[in-house]
């Protein structure tokens, strides 16, 4: 019986392993997948804009192109805060670029999906220790539609740039934790108010053409650098553009490339 039943459980795990390797290579098909090894979360193509993104006249920045809504920025988000800090105390600018990981959604929200995403939060939390809620796959329905979360964290920029980073992060810890729903409007009404936002002004610019115009023309920036996942991390000396991170990293290897690219330019 024992050798019976052992034979039983090797069938169910080859089943389920089966099922979940279809479901991350339905994912990949469709450009959405978070490699667990590297932190990295690959990104589809966007529709080119005419709008420009807002560029900066700063000789020197760390760039952070990220998306609220994918994992592995959640992860890094620690990491990040230590890094604007540090560059702060060296007067280095700390910019972010909304990236677009699943601009529009679209992917049906069935057993397949919940899975694979599940399965894959579930790994992340373990590599982290990073804390995920899972109410939102007790829910019906969901689109997986990155661009509103975006839109918000340009339309917060455009209020008061010092609290970007700060919104971007309660926008990661509402959905990855409180399992709330970016698409909906009133999932941004309290972390305006945490920080001080009058949500009414916020509203207005999350749901106007202008702030539509300048996500989508950020989405296209970072293609045109050629960033191909999520969390990238870029240090612009002057025109050039040098990586920090592809993926998850430390906040320590970060600096030490930043160190490592100033010491190069300062001793040709």
């Amino acid at each position: 019986m024992s050798s019976i039943r052992d034979m039983y459980q090797i069938i169910l795990l080859l089943v389920l392993t089966a099922a979940s390797l279809s479901a991350q290579s339905d994912m990949e098909n469709q450009g959405f997948y978070c490699d667990p090894e590297t932190g990295l979360c690959t990104i589809p193509e966007v529709q080119p804009s005419d709008v420009k993104a807002v560029e900066t006249s700063e000789e020197l920045e760390v760039i952070y192109v990220g998306d609220p809504m994918c994992s592995w920025c959640w992860v890094i988000s620690p990491a990040l805060h230590q890094l604007e800090l540090r560059a702060a105390q060296d007067g280095i600018p700390f910019r972010i670029v909304v990236g677009g990981l699943r601009p529009g959604g679209g992917d049906p929200w069935n057993t397949q999906f919940q899975d694979f995403l599940k399965h894959h939060w579930e790994e992340v939390n373990q590599r982290s220790g990073q804390p995920f809620g899972y109410a939102l796959f007790d829910r019906e329905s969901f689109n997986y539609d990155t661009e509103p979360s975006c839109r918000a964290v340009v339309a917060a920029r455009q209020m008061d740039s010092t609290k970007e980073h700060q919104f971007f992060e309660l926008v990661q810890h509402y959905f990855y934790v409180r399992s709330e729903d970016p698409n909906q409007a009133a999932f941004y009404e309290p972390i305006c108010e945490q920080l001080g936002l009058d949500y009414a002004t916020f509203l207005e610019l999350f749901q106007s053409k202008e702030i539509r115009d300048l996500t989508q023309a950020e989405f296209n920036l970072n293609r045109q650098w050629g960033v191909r996942g999520y969390p990238t991390v870029l240090l612009r000396k002057d025109n050039q553009l040098h990586l920090l991170a592809r993926g998850y990293s430390s906040y320590e290897q970060m600096w030490s490339l930043v160190n490592n690219v100033l010491t190069a330019e300062s001793n040709p």
